[in-house]
């Protein structure tokens, strides 16, 4: 996969995309990350890529024709592939495990990355294709959510994770929290590891799992239950809890 990142600020990206896992797709030729500097496009002698708002108001708004041209510079040739120009903006579409998903399945991504009061409004209606947020909160720019995503989407391809069932376990990834994990010793301070992961009975283990995620979900997150996709013995496990 292929991922340019539009940004002010592309040294914010040294530290989380040169270690650990992202670093080793990187290194595998699984990820291809990229930066552009949306500087380079502006055609002011002082490099402005910002300005004061029409109408009044406090903060600088990004400009238009600077965005335009750096996304276009990374889309002038048709893709190889399939591709999408992601917009980072708390005003955005939240971004889910089923998202990450989706978007995991491109050959292409591009974020843009913003900072100071926001955007032209004709860079989300005429250049982007979706807006994403990662949460109901303000950010100083894009940057982070950019990273946040990237992370998200690389651990859905091949390859990235060491073990093929990892990213199947984890939280959210079929609508249910992940059920809780252990490792040794078996007893420390008095606090011991349940007796049915010592069973050798898969089956059984498969199952307790199951149920853990079912329990923990409705102790922490219950709406999420509610766009799961559950079977009969789930739901009768369910309805167990209930009582």
């Amino acid at each position: 996969m292929r991922i340019d990142i539009v940004t002010l600020f592309p040294e914010m990206f040294a530290g989380p995309f040169g270690d650990s896992i992202i670093k080793r797709a990187r290194e595998n030729g699984i990820l291809d990350i990229r930066f552009t500097q949306l500087r380079d496009f502006s055609e002011d002698k002082h490099r402005h890529v910002d300005d004061t708002p029409f109408g009044g108001g406090s903060g600088m708004v990004l400009k238009p024709e600077p965005m335009f041209r750096a996304v276009r510079s990374l889309t002038e040739e048709p893709p190889a592939g399939t591709r999408r120009v992601l917009l980072m903006d708390p005003a955005g579409t939240p971004f889910t495990q089923n998202k990450a998903k989706e978007l995991s399945l491109f050959d292409q991504l591009i974020f843009i990355c913003g900072h100071y009061e926001g955007y032209d409004a004709r860079i989300s209606e005429h250049l982007a294709d979706e807006s994403l947020s990662i949460g109901d909160y303000v950010l100083t720019g894009g940057e982070l959510p950019a990273m946040v995503i990237v992370d998200a989407v690389a651990r859905m391809l091949p390859g990235v994770l060491g073990s093929e069932e990892s990213a199947p376990t984890d939280s959210f990834y079929d609508g249910l929290l992940e059920y809780p994990q252990y490792t040794r010793p078996r007893e420390f301070e008095g606090m011991t590891v349940p007796e049915i992961l010592f069973s050798g009975d898969h089956g059984k283990i498969r199952r307790w799992r199951r149920e853990q995620s079912l329990r923990i979900t409705k102790e922490r997150r219950p709406e999420l239950l509610e766009k799961a996709e559950l079977s009969e013995e789930d739901r009768e496990y369910l309805r167990r809890l209930e009582h």
